[in-house]
Formats: structure tokens, sequence, C-alpha cells
């Protein structure tokens, strides 16, 4: 049986295309024949252009064709959550506030995109100002339930086989949670690995870009291909990036060694997830230490919102101003209570930050990874919200990278991902630590 495109991972179809066994036109063709078979129930894309995504597709085969150079994603359709800008389609942040919202130029990593050879399909839909307000996106596993947020639709069209890769944010847990609920590796990369110039801003200080895909080495691929130094962002640094890709195929020299904390809100686990992560850690037994949680580890939680809610008050003030009524209710009073955080606790939220980071540095010495639910469990029933951040936001406040792992199945049968967290500027390692523990968890099975 001919096996359709639209199926093959990133890794597969970009491995066809430079062999010539496939065109970048006819995966093309066949994505949107997908989303237009299935995206009525899922509504994963705030705006698509297929003429374009042919037009680019079409340019893809000339150039290899021709003999001329080829990027690591060349010819490879891409989702781009709808608050990264792109000259050529506008960019509306899931709020009418920007609709129709047209920017003159390109984030900067989608000129990455672009030099890499991929085909920008079109913008995914995301939550109001990537923030909490849900959207009308659904779980592709059982529209009856939300992908999450805020990065839905990107994971909703990766995991509907819309787009083998898919850029998303995260500031909270809009990568990792998605990811988990959708069924899709999820991947955010230490925080200054991609560039966010050209994002829409919401917290300079935890603004992170990842990247959803069906496998470990789809999602090392395109933060490959994304990650570089840009001057124009705050936390880019000036220094070579790990490779991602290396990382995801290596074999671990040595068994690793894990940590799992045993935080006070993980009495939020449904009983299904529960019981998955204790099979996991049953698993790897001597390989996992259990470590209790100090109190102030639990209260970074609160200084993750302090920071977001004061950030953000700032970063879009003028827009908030001019359109407070436009608001959802929701975001109505966290812009309330933003406001009335003073720069004193502002500051002081920065600088319990920047402590939280050194004790993960110190942590890692010892340890190679720690390990983590991804979310409470199964995806929430939608129109019930996106899902709890919680089991995110501690590594998101100090800028760790994360991957999440679909390896787990909940009662109603949805998916449930199981989260890796690693030392910063260390990606490829835990990449390598993630692979690991997919194949020791399916040789013990």
């Amino acid at each position: 049986m001919k096996i359709a495109p639209y199926t093959l991972t990133a890794t597969e179809a970009v491995q066809a295309i430079a062999s010539g066994r496939l065109s970048s036109v006819d995966l093309v063709k066949s994505c949107l024949e997908q989303i237009a078979d299935t995206d009525a129930s899922i509504n994963a894309w705030a705006y698509l252009d297929p003429e374009s995504a042919l037009a680019q597709a079409a340019e893809c085969d000339r150039i290899r064709k021709a003999g001329l150079g080829t990027g690591p994603l060349h010819g490879l359709p891409v989702g781009l959550k709808d608050v990264i800008d792109t000259r050529d389609m506008p960019t509306q942040r899931g709020t009418d506030i920007f609709k129709d919202r047209q920017p003159d130029k390109d984030a900067r990593l989608v000129e990455r995109l672009r030099e890499s050879g991929a085909v920008i399909m079109g913008k995914t839909v995301t939550t109001e100002l990537a923030f909490v307000h849900a959207n009308d996106t659904r779980n592709p596993h059982n529209p009856e339930h939300s992908p999450g947020g805020s990065s839905s639709g990107s994971a909703a069209a990766v995991a509907a086989c819309h787009v083998p890769l898919a850029v998303g944010t995260q500031t909270n847990g809009s990568v990792i949670r998605p990811a988990s609920f959708c069924g899709t590796f999820g991947f955010k990369p230490t925080r200054g690995v991609i560039s966010r110039a050209g994002v829409l801003k919401t917290s300079d200080s935890l603004d992170q870009v990842g990247c959803f895909g069906r496998s470990l080495e789809d999602v090392a691929l395109l933060t490959d291909a994304l990650a570089g130094y840009d001057q124009a962002d705050s936390c880019s640094f000036a220094r070579p990036r790990p490779q991602m890709r290396a990382g995801a195929q290596a074999e671990a020299p040595v068994a690793p060694d894990l940590v799992w904390f045993n935080l006070p809100f993980y009495d939020r686990l449904s009983p299904d997830a529960h019981e998955g992560m204790e099979a996991v850690l049953d698993v790897l037994g001597p390989r996992i230490t259990r470590m209790a949680a100090a109190d102030t580890l639990a209260n970074l939680v609160a200084v993750q919102a302090r920071i977001h809610e004061y950030e953000i008050c700032q970063h879009q003030a003028a827009v908030f101003d001019a359109n407070f009524e436009d608001l959802s209710r929701e975001l109505q009073l966290i812009v309330a209570r933003g406001r009335k955080i003073s720069e004193a606790e502002y500051t002081d939220a920065l600088a319990v930050k920047a402590s939280a980071q050194t004790f993960f540095d110190e942590l890692f010495v010892e340890f190679d990874a720690i390990i983590a639910p991804c979310a409470t469990g199964e995806a929430p029933k939608f129109g019930s919200g996106t899902g709890d951040p919680i089991f995110c936001t501690l590594w998101t406040l100090a800028g760790l990278p994360c991957v999440s792992l679909p390896l787990l199945v909940g009662d109603n049968n949805l998916p449930i991902g199981v989260q890796l967290i690693g030392p910063i500027e260390k990606d490829d390692r835990l990449l390598r630590t993630a692979r690991w523990l997919q194949l020791h968890l399916a040789q013990a099975t």
C-alpha cells in the first residue's frame, strides 16, 4: 500500500525529497488535502494560503532539480503560531484587536525557515494574545476535548498530520502542555537558542520559542534550523548552539541519572496520570532519585506569575489602554492585577528567578535530567479551559530546555506526555537522554 505523503514524519519527508522520491509539491498537496478533510472539526488554522504554499513548494522543487543548494528543511511544510510575524501573511495574535494585521517584515525565525528551504503553510490558531482565553481549536484525538494552549493550533496541526512540523511559543506551559494533550513531541530549547525578534512580546524575561513534530528527531531538526544568535533579542547568546539533531540521534554512553521532585502540587495529577508516571518511575528503578522539594521551589509558581503579569502590562500597555473593553474578561482581570504589581515586587521576583537558575545549575552537576509530568493528565473537556500549566512553570521560569514525550495513554484513550528537563545550553544531552528513555521503556515492555 502506498503511504500518503502527509503521514510522513519530517525526517522521512526531507529524506524522500532530497532523494527525488517525493516532490515538495506532492507533499504540500497531500497536506492540503488532509487539512481540507479534517480541519472543519479541528480548527487548527487561523490563516491558510494554499496557492502560496504550492508556489513555494514548486520553487523548492525547481531549486533541487537545478542542482542548487538546499537547506535542512527543504520542501517541508511548516505551520507558525499566529503570534509570529510574516511579511506575506497576516499575524492576528488570537484577537479581533489585530484582525487583518499585516507585518511589513518577517520574524527572525521565519527568515531562518525560509533560508532552510521550508514551505510556510500558514498561521495556526492561538489563544487571545497567547494568554489564557481559549479559542475554537479542538483536540484531533477527540474534538470534545481541548488541545491545550496557547500554541493550540500548532500542536493540533501536527497531531492531525496537517503539517509535519510547527512552531509555537511558551511563557508558562504553552508548548509542552499542548504537545502532551495532542500526543506530539514538543521541545522548548534553552531560552535564547531561538530568536524571539518579531514574535509577540508578552514577557521578555519568560517568552520562549518551541517546536512540535511527530518524532524526537523531527523537533531536533526544526530547532537546529531555527537556532542562531540575534542581537535584536535580549536573551540571545553569542556562542555556538548545541547540535540538536546529533543529540537526538546519539546513544547515551552510560545510563543517565534522573531526579523526580516530590512537589506539593503533584496532588493535582489525575489518577491515570499518577499511575502512568509511577509505572515509568518503577521501570527506571535505580536510575531515579526521588527528592523532597523545598517550599521555596514550589513558591516559584507565584514568582513566575508576578513576572509574567507585570511584564505583559508593560509590553502591551498601549494595546490594553486603547482596547481594554475588547479584551476577554479573563485577560481584563489579569491586566488589572498586573497593574497593581509594584516595581519593587517585580525586581524582587527577578532576583528569585536568578536564584532559581543558580539552584538548577548546581542540581545538574549531579543529575542528567529532571523527569516530571507535562500536565495534570489528559486534555480537559473543550470549553473548560486549556489545562493547568503548573507542571511547566518552574522549568520555564528558569529557562531550562524541556521535551514532551508521548509515552502514556489515559482512561479516555487520550495521550499523556512525560516531560524531561535538562541543564541550560545542554539541549543536545537532554535529547540524548530522551532517546535513551524511549528505548529503555520500549525494551521494558
